[in-house]
């Protein structure tokens, strides 16, 4: 498969962020600093994935003649709603639009809430006169499969394997391991310090690998309703009180590179309880998985998604195991927040008994997993063309 896209200017081989303002060459800090000004473009980070893979993209500028199914990509650092992305294109490229001779190819790798970003795409090219289906939308949520002109692509999946390219997938031996799980938290949030909170309670921290490196407050986007499981409010504010919490030496920074990854974390306990960017995506009742998720699946251990449901069903569509034989993962099809934690917590105390047992009984499972991640992912990505030229058509 090919793509066909028209791009501004290119330097370095790299088309240059659509929209921005901000200015800055290849290969530098400043271009990974699109997404702090106006507009928030960055980068197309599918152009990255489509290098690396074998995947062809034909790049193109509007003065010379364009094949059918050409876009115009923008690149989101995150969806601004006070934004009217239309009247910001370039006067060539909005009239081309208009024409319908190209379309606008949004590419957004964060979870919003898709139907909401539809209706405000829509309202805003009704108001300069363009077609409704002037664009089409890439998101990393997997609700977007049901919106007309709007495709999923797990973007993290992609994201992670290009950042932690250096590190070789970790051993997936058969050595006893001194602790049953791995528990991470870099930023706070209100679903996770109740999360963890009941976990701690509940010993399920006592023998982990575990932090929560913030402090931070409860607020009122706790999806879990904490009053309704008795004590809980009482413990995460217990816990809070006594935040941060850290299981290394770095600072927030390296916890943040990719390219590192800690062994200890993977190679020395059983489980990894992934505590996902949300517990309910924006809404959607769409699932949205980021590098947390593919951090175990690469380096070798059974793990739960703390996530929103059907965050296991969307790896099993990408053909990944998730050890539903040997893990009790009916609470990935819960869609009530607060119904699913409890089932989830319910799943992790269940799990602890027998813990190594259950890891032997998983190791097919957990090294097809390895192997999948690692593989070249151009099919991944002819996928993703074919999806986003069917909804040209």
């Amino acid at each position: 498969m090919e793509l066909n896209l028209i791009a501004d200017s290119v330097v370095k081989g790299r088309i240059y962020p659509a929209l921005a303002q901000h200015q800055a060459r290849p290969y530098t800090q400043a271009w990974r600093e699109f997404g702090l000004y106006f507009p928030y473009t960055i980068p197309l980070r599918l152009q990255e994935y489509c290098d690396y893979h074998d995947v062809k993209i034909n790049i193109h500028h509007m003065r010379k003649g364009l094949p059918d199914n050409t876009f115009y990509p923008v690149g989101l650092s995150f969806f601004d709603f006070g934004i009217d992305y239309f009247t910001l294109l370039p006067a060539e490229v909005f009239t081309a639009v208009y024409e319908r001779k190209i379309r606008v190819l949004f590419y957004y790798h964060e979870g919003d809430n898709p139907a909401r970003i539809k209706q405000r795409l829509d309202q805003l090219a009704a108001q300069v006169r363009l077609p409704t289906d002037c664009y089409v939308f890439v998101s990393a949520n997997s609700a977007a499969r049901n919106i007309p002109g709007f495709v999923y692509f797990n973007d993290f999946e992609l994201w992670y394997y290009q950042r932690n390219l250096g590190q070789v997938p970790l051993p997936v031996h058969s050595e006893t391991r001194e602790r049953e799980f791995t528990v991470l938290n870099r930023l706070h949030k209100s679903w996770r310090a109740t999360a963890m909170a009941d976990l701690k309670r509940t010993g399920v921290l006592d023998n982990s690998y575990w932090s929560y490196c913030e402090t931070g407050e409860l607020d009122n986007s706790n999806p879990i309703e904490i009053d309704v499981i008795p004590g809980l409010r009482e413990a995460t504010a217990k816990f809070l009180a006594q935040a941060p919490y850290t299981s290394d030496e770095f600072d927030q920074s390296k916890r943040n590179d990719h390219s590192v990854t800690i062994s200890k974390y993977h190679t020395n306990a059983y489980c990894n309880i992934v505590m996902e960017t949300h517990w309910d995506a924006d809404q959607s009742s769409g699932a949205f998985l980021t590098e947390k998720t593919f951090k175990p699946i690469k380096h070798g251990q059974l793990f739960f998604v703390a996530g929103p449901a059907g965050s296991l069903q969307a790896l099993r569509d990408l053909g990944y195991k998730t050890f539903d034989h040997v893990l009790d993962n009916m609470y990935d099809r819960i869609e009530n927040n607060t119904q699913r934690w409890s089932r989830l917590c319910s799943a992790i105390q269940q799990a602890r008994h027998r813990l190594a047992d259950r890891f032997e009984t998983a190791r097919a499972d957990i090294e097809h997993n390895q192997q999948l991640f690692v593989e070249h992912k151009t099919q991944r990505l002819n996928s993703l063309i074919k999806d986003i030229h069917e909804q040209y058509n």
